[in-house]
């Protein structure tokens, strides 16, 4: 008799494992149906960073860039100011450029390893670029090149997978803030 049970329970278990498919199948094939999916879409999340760039120019004791004048089809996607031991007092802002590459403007006022971070181990080319009347050193590396300003107090990093001509817009499009004091 314990034999029989056993076997009654197995398929009472398929059956109803059976019924429990049937009725979520339909449920989860109606939402893929609304849901948006596929690679049509632009899934850029942007970010606003006026606020932040103003709220970082008070706190910062080196005036702060952000650009002015770029094109709606520049997108800001990640905005930061944060101050570390490591990485002191440390400005970001990251950008999807019109081709859809990154772009990021990082500064900050220790100096160190922060040239080599900000810009994916690029090294120094010795070429320079002027952009935004500034004189600008041109760096080269597998996975980032980058525009490196290295002034009194701050070194200012425009870097990131676009072209060599978007790094060089993001660079003239920068203006600063009155610096704290």
């Amino acid at each position: 008799m314990g034999g029989v049970a056993g076997r009654n329970g197995k398929n009472q278990t398929v059956r109803n494992l059976l019924l429990s498919l049937a009725a979520v199948v339909p449920v989860a094939g109606s939402g893929w149906l609304f849901l948006p999916h596929g690679s049509g879409g632009d899934h850029v999340k942007a970010v606003e960073y006026r606020v932040e760039a103003e709220s970082a120019r008070r706190a910062a004791p080196y005036p702060v860039v952000a650009p002015e004048g770029l094109g709606k089809d520049w997108r800001a996607t990640s905005v930061w100011y944060k101050v570390t031991e490591r990485e002191g007092k440390y400005w970001h802002l990251g950008f999807v450029d019109p081709d859809t590459e990154y772009v990021q403007v990082e500064q900050s006022d220790r100096k160190g390893d922060f040239v080599d971070s900000s810009t994916q181990h690029a090294k120094r080319t010795g070429r320079t670029e002027k952009a935004g009347g500034a004189v600008w050193q041109r760096y080269e590396g597998e996975k980032y090149n980058a525009l490196v300003r290295e002034e009194r107090g701050v070194t200012t990093v425009v870097a990131g997978t676009a072209s060599d001509r978007r790094l060089a817009e993001m660079a003239a499009a920068l203006k600063t803030g009155k610096p704290k004091g």
